[in-house]
This record gives C-alpha cells, structure tokens and sequence, in this order.
C-alpha cells in the first residue's frame, strides 16, 4: 500500500519515520491539527479509545407563570484508533456544567472537542428563541409567544452525532416547558399541565464497566402546577420543578443537563452536571510518563485506562 505526506504527494516507498517523515494516511484535518500543536511531523504513541463528554446546560428561568427549559446534555462523543503524538503533553480539559440560562462548557482530548449542552429556554415576553443550541440542545420555554421552541443538537455538527435537539415549550395557557435533548434521544416536546421530560444518555463500558452518561434535563411545569414535571433523562438529568420550585441539578460528572424551573417566582433552573473524560489503550503499550489533573488509572481486562474528573494532560 502507498503513503501519504503532507501536500498529498503519494510514494510506494513505505518513509522512515523520522524528525521530517510520518508514516501512514493522514487527513488533511488531522495534519492540520498536530501542526497547530507544534507535533507534525508526527510519531505516533499507540491508538487510543476515548469517551469525551461536555458539560450539560444549565435548566431555564421561571418568568412569572412561564416554567424554565430543561438543559441539553454535553456532547458526547466517542471512537478508537485516534492516534496521539509520543512525547508531547495533551491538554484534557474537562467542561463545567453551565448555571441557570448558561450552556455548559466544552470537554477537550487531543483533536476531539464535545460541544457544552445548550441552556434550558426562559421567557422574555419577545418571539426570540431563548434556549441553547449544543452538544444537545436545550428545552424551549413555555409561553404564549413564538419563542419557545427547543435548542439544536450536535452543534457544531459531528459525526457520529454529538446529542440531540431539545423538546419545545408548550404555547398555551398553561405555559410548561420541553425537555433538553440527550446524547441519545431528543427532549420531550411540553403538553397541557406536562412538563417534557428529558432525551435518554448513552451507555459506555469504556471505564470498565456500563456506566451511562448525558442524559437531558426535564423541563418546568407551568402555571404553578403541584405535579407533571419533566423528568431527566436516563436518571441522570435533573428533574424539572413545580409549584414555583426549582429545577434540580443534572448528575456531575456525567454531562447531564439541568431540570428547569417550574412555573411561579421563586424557582431557578438547575445546574448542568460536569463532563468527564476517559481514555483507554492494549496494556501492552507503556503507561504514560506523566499525568496532571490526578486521573484515576486502572489496568484491567486488557487496557490502561485514564479517566479525568478535572482538568489536567497527559504525555505519552
């Protein structure tokens, strides 16, 4: 098989890897990328599994009887055979959940960045859309204007997809608002006296074991209603609130979105739950030489696995 170098120039003379040389089918993405991080020519280390997850939006404010939108989940995105330079640091940066009205904050590995979950939509008396576009998009507003449709999903767009769109606000007397969409699912579009709940996660065993992140957060119950507010997603999102309540924060760690506020005064939209990031790569390879960020690092089942709760890097 030919190789390609950078400027698409194609040899059937297999290179050898070297200071100038990188053996192997690179995109142009790719080789743009590792020259922006001052590591093309590139050595590669081994092929990696990741799961990288964003931060989920934060639920929408109650505005008078109009209940909050629920968060959209972080982006979540995750492959295998990402190559990754030898004796580089990588910076992995693991996104915040966003507050009331905020999206969440972007997780990054190497070339791979997940989008933060849009916010949960609130009403402004304007027919401006309110929620969030992201990973997964934010629940719209309930209200009696045109503003209260959902946020978009897997924005920008990536593929596999990131996440889904968000549930719309119901535009009616009873002003309960749609669901923030999940890695899995879009939200729930609101109803009379029903809150949307949120989109589902997705499972991944990339740590060891199922565990299912970015999940969406349900949306408000409008007009002061004491029950039927969305749920969140996969159990994992926050819950939507009622009666003036507040909305309940989306699980850390997970990317989960924020519940929104119900209907009333006195609620607030809750948190988005952080992201997370998780690497894994054949035991066979060495352990990284250095880390920062204090990961948690298993061998097992064949695999040295990274996983980052907070910010740090890691080298090769």
């Amino acid at each position: 098989m030919s190789n390609q170098y950078p400027g698409g120039v194609i040899s059937k003379t297999p290179p050898t890897v070297s200071t100038s040389s990188a053996s192997g089918i690179w995109t142009l993405t790719e080789q743009a990328g590792y020259q922006k991080q001052g590591v093309w020519p590139f050595v590669s280390f081994a092929p990696i599994e990741y799961l990288v997850v964003a931060g989920g939006g934060g639920g929408g404010q109650v505005q008078s009887s109009a209940a909050g939108g629920g968060g959209g989940a972080g982006g979540f995105r995750t492959a295998s055979g990402l190559p990754v330079p030898a004796g580089v640091s990588i910076t992995v940066t693991v996104g915040a959940g966003g507050s009331q009205n905020t999206n969440g904050n972007n997780s990054v590995f190497s070339t791979i960045t997940s989008t933060g979950g849009g916010r949960g939509g609130r009403y402004t008396a304007t027919s401006t859309k309110t929620s969030g576009d992201g990973g997964s998009g934010g629940g719209g507003n309930g209200s009696n204007t045109s503003d209260n449709g959902g946020g978009l999903g897997n924005t920008p767009s990536t593929s596999p997809s990131q996440g889904s769109n968000g549930g719309n606000g119901f535009n009616n007397t009873d002003y309960s608002a749609g669901g923030g969409g999940g890695a899995s699912a879009v939200g729930v579009n609101a109803t009379t006296n029903t809150g949307g709940n949120g989109g589902a996660g997705t499972a991944s065993s990339i740590s060891g074991s199922s565990v299912t992140y970015a999940g969406g957060g349900g949306g408000g119950r409008g007009s002061l209603g004491a029950s039927n507010a969305g749920v969140g997603g996969s159990g994992i999102g926050g819950d939507g609130g009622t009666s003036g309540g507040s909305g309940t924060a989306g699980n850390g760690n997970t990317g989960s979105g924020g519940g929104g506020a119900g209907g009333g005064s006195t609620g607030t939209g809750g948190t988005g739950g952080s992201g997370i990031v998780i690497i894994r790569y054949a035991s066979t390879y060495p352990a990284a030489t250095s880390t920062t960020g204090s990961p948690t690092i298993t061998v097992a089942g064949g695999y040295r696995v990274y996983q980052w709760t907070s910010s740090g890097s890691i080298t090769f």
